[in-house]
């Protein structure tokens, strides 16, 4: 018995959520789908349940541009409270410890101070990443703990908002792979008296910005043009890299996976954004390989396929 035909739409583009608490990232970008009707879509980074704040989900042909948000750098807002240790280092773990809060603003900006720029961090045991196949949370969960290694990453800005001798809300400017959770809980441990998260936002990604998102249940208010309207196209995940535009008689061999004359001076393994000249459409990346031709890496279906 044939399985009935999907009726989602094939729909290209880029939509900025704003994640609600306490859903995962899959029900956020599950739920922007069907709002949308769309045959495919992906997010470009979890964001925990705990956390609120910009998801940025690729449907359609955007989805195999998202692996350039998953590496861009990353803005948070988070508040910490002192003085409470938990076993995931936010409010849902359970309470591991408890020491009194005795420190100034001051010695707090000092702490601070010690993990701005590139710092050592090791992943949490709560956390997505595999060992053996399995997530570490699940080991975690069934109270096995397993060794981790310290992981590089950069801290490009730390700065203290707020503070109120027990809790304090701080701005993060991040690279990929960073912990926001144990940044907290290494900045109690630092000040002696320990740490957990209460609240985290993500406000920025890959040059977008919390202020461009949508929450859901605003999109939920739309007629479905109105969300189309939203969407943003395939090319924004991609702006940092320059711009190419080929002639028609070159577009199509380009489309067609083939190599194409490529003379102007630039660095080997340059990537460049990819628009056919007379109409200024977006068709994908290419590469310069140093050997005078532009090769295709990754492209629109939809391009190519007009060109057949």
């Amino acid at each position: 018995m044939s399985k009935p035909r999907s009726n989602r739409r094939h729909i290209d583009g880029v939509l900025l959520i704003d994640k609600p608490y306490d859903i995962s990232s899959n029900n956020a970008l599950q739920k922007a789908r069907w709002l949308l009707n769309a045959a495919k879509a992906g997010h470009t980074g979890v964001l925990d349940p705990l956390a609120t704040g910009l998801l940025p989900v690729c449907l359609g042909e955007a989805t195999k541009f998202s692996s350039y948000l998953l590496d861009a750098d990353k803005g948070y807002r988070a508040t910490i409270k002192f003085g409470v240790v938990t076993t995931t280092g936010d409010v849902e773990g359970e309470v591991v410890s408890e020491r009194p809060v005795s420190f100034s603003r001051e010695q707090l900006e000092a702490a601070l101070e010690r993990f701005r720029g590139e710092i050592s961090q090791v992943p949490p045991m709560y956390s997505a990443l595999k060992h053996q196949g399995k997530p570490l949370y699940e080991y975690a969960r069934a109270g096995i703990e397993v060794p981790r290694e310290a992981r590089q990453v950069t801290i490009r800005k730390l700065e203290l908002l707020s503070f109120d001798e027990v809790s304090a809300e701080i701005e993060v400017l991040c690279t990929k792979g960073t912990y926001i959770r144990t940044l907290g809980c290494d900045i109690g441990e630092a000040l002696g008296c320990g740490a957990h998260l209460t609240a985290l936002r993500r406000t920025a990604t890959g040059g977008f910005g919390l202020e461009q998102s949508h929450a859901l249940a605003d999109l939920e208010q739309l007629d479905m043009p109105a969300r189309e309207a939203l969407l943003m196209p395939a090319d924004v995940l991609v702006m940092h890299f320059p711009q190419l535009e080929l002639p028609e008689g070159e577009i199509g061999k380009f489309l067609h996976g083939q190599p194409v004359r490529f003379e102007q001076k630039c660095e080997k393994m340059q990537r460049f954004r990819v628009y056919e000249q007379s109409s200024r459409k977006f068709v994908g990346l290419g590469e310069a390989r140093g050997d005078g031709r532009l090769h295709p890496i990754r492209l629109l279906a939809n391009q190519a396929q007009a060109q057949a």
